[in-house]
């Protein structure tokens, strides 16, 4: 059988940083001020890298004496390498560096992260536009800590789809939260005046008509609402929760 043959291409780099330098030298050698070593799993051994066009390998200890090392610098934040130097291709697949201060552009790889983001967006947009009333109310009360008393509905629908559009990931993991019932109406809790807060917001006190005894103490560092949410979630808070919703009605 003939042996199947890797077909060298042209590949271009750019460096992760949005605003790059008008050039930057990439550490081509193993020294005491950068370490450019790289961990062989197959003879589970530290190999120093160094990078010779000269050369067939970019390992040192697969060199000879004659090494003609040379700079490798990014222009602009780009750095292109074409297929008849293989050696720098692999030097930098194996660079400590790759994947944290430069990158190999995939076009095709970038294309479908891009795809999978705008899908992303659009279902997080139609999601925003689907819902109902009630919903639209629960969720911004959720996300923005906002009274939708005072709020209009053309209102409520653009700040949802706005949201939506910039962090779609994030809305859309707000819907399917099996918690965004009972925070949304915590936030209404707070809203209609039946729990306040004191303290520096670090105690829940009943506001009703008939108690005004603390809730609770919110621990260190704890998000206040999401406590009083676990806090009427559980066994010891599930009455005063049936309380409280009831006065909402």
């Amino acid at each position: 059988m003939k042996k199947k043959t890797v077909k060298n291409v042209d590949k271009f780099y750019k460096l992760t940083r949005d605003a790059a330098p008008l050039s930057y030298m990439l550490p081509t050698r193993n020294s005491v001020h950068f370490s450019l070593m790289y961990f062989d799993e197959d003879t589970n051994t530290n190999r120093a890298l160094r990078y010779a066009r000269n050369q067939k390998s970019p390992f040192e200890d697969e060199q000879d004496d004659n090494a003609i090392l040379e700079p490798v610098v990014f222009e602009d934040g780009m750095l292109s390498v074409p297929r008849t130097n293989p050696v720098l291709q692999e030097f930098l697949h194996y660079h400590p560096l790759n994947g944290v201060k430069f990158v190999e552009i995939d076009n095709e790889k970038d294309a479908s992260a891009d795809v999978d983001m705008l899908n992303t967006e659009i279902d997080a947009l139609i999601a925003a536009k689907e819902l109902d009333v009630e919903m639209m109310e629960n969720v911004t009360r959720v996300l923005f800590g906002r009274d939708t008393s005072k709020m209009s509905t053309a209102e409520l629908r653009r700040d949802l789809l706005v949201f939506a559009k910039r962090e779609p990931e994030y809305f859309l993991d707000a819907l399917t939260d099996p918690m965004l019932q009972l925070q949304g109406n915590v936030q209404m809790f707070f809203d209609k005046g039946l729990l306040s807060f004191r303290k520096n917001n670090t105690e829940v006190w009943y506001s009703t008509s008939s108690n005004k005894t603390r809730m609770l103490t919110v621990p260190y560092g704890n998000d206040p609402k999401e406590t009083v949410a676990s806090y009427l979630s559980s066994d010891d808070g599930i009455e005063s929760l049936k309380m409280l919703e009831g006065l909402l009605s």
